[in-house]
């Protein structure tokens, strides 16, 4: 047996600590620091919080804290007394009073109630089933016109048109005088275009506008063969699109 709060006391003072510094140190306030070494249990809260806060307080001054524990319950410690009934109840002669079986008197005819009526709604619809079908509903038609659904135009894809062209004297010799964009337009070509040769024609800048002297020539416009070239001697306009009478 040994005093527990001179102990204390004599301890943190070895230390020159005062309680304010255990307080920042443990996180435990400096009143019950002061009841704890004064052992004036009253002012803690409770059994649980004196043994937590002697344990705590033991331990950071290099004491034994389940030493300290030990002590105070078998000289101070109180066992715990859990109250199930409240006093009102307790001092009843009966175990059970009027108070305490009115709800249970009033849950057993709730419960009889549902039971009833779930039992006569059961009863009601097993007996519509055995006995006459009911007459058949008929949906009522609709005289609303049907709309059909409006037919979303095609959308347009814009196709790169081709910036590029070929004239190919394939079936013989033929003059050719080609100007950029019109008869007006500066001369692009002038001469005679032998046979098998092929001239290159660049149309980024616009149409242009080709003299063709011998019918004997053909036009690939993106690889494709232009139809519709004179028959004789004559001028075309030659576009992204095609050719255009010139």
């Amino acid at each position: 047996m040994f005093e527990i709060g001179g102990s204390l006391r004599e301890a943190r003072l070895k230390r020159n600590l005062t309680p304010a510094d255990v307080q920042k140190a443990i996180r435990i306030r400096d009143r019950y620091l002061q009841a704890l070494e004064e052992e004036r249990w009253e002012l803690l809260p409770g059994d649980a919080y004196v043994k937590g806060f002697l344990r705590t307080y033991a331990d950071y001054l290099g004491l034994d804290g389940n030493l300290y524990v030990e002590e105070y319950n078998s000289r101070f410690a109180r066992p715990d007394e859990f109250q199930l009934v409240p006093e009102r109840f307790e001092r009843r002669s009966t175990p059970l009073g009027v108070g305490f079986l009115r709800p249970l008197v009033v849950i057993g005819a709730i419960v009889a109630i549902v039971a009833a009526v779930a039992a006569w709604q059961l009863s009601s619809s097993s007996g519509g089933k055995q006995g006459a079908q009911p007459p058949p509903t008929t949906t009522p038609t609709t005289t609303a016109a049907h709309t059909p659904p409006k037919k979303k135009p095609p959308k347009h894809v814009a196709v790169a048109l081709p910036t590029r062209a070929v004239v190919v004297a394939s079936r013989g010799n033929s003059w050719l005088w080609v100007r950029s964009g019109s008869a007006t337009g500066p001369t692009v070509y002038q001469g005679t275009l032998l046979q098998g040769k092929t001239l290159p024609v660049n149309l980024k800048n616009g149409p242009v506008w080709i003299r063709i002297g011998a019918p004997t020539v053909d036009i690939r416009l993106g690889g494709r063969l232009v139809h519709g070239l004179p028959t004789q001697v004559g001028n075309v306009l030659l576009t992204r699109r095609g050719i255009q009478p010139a």
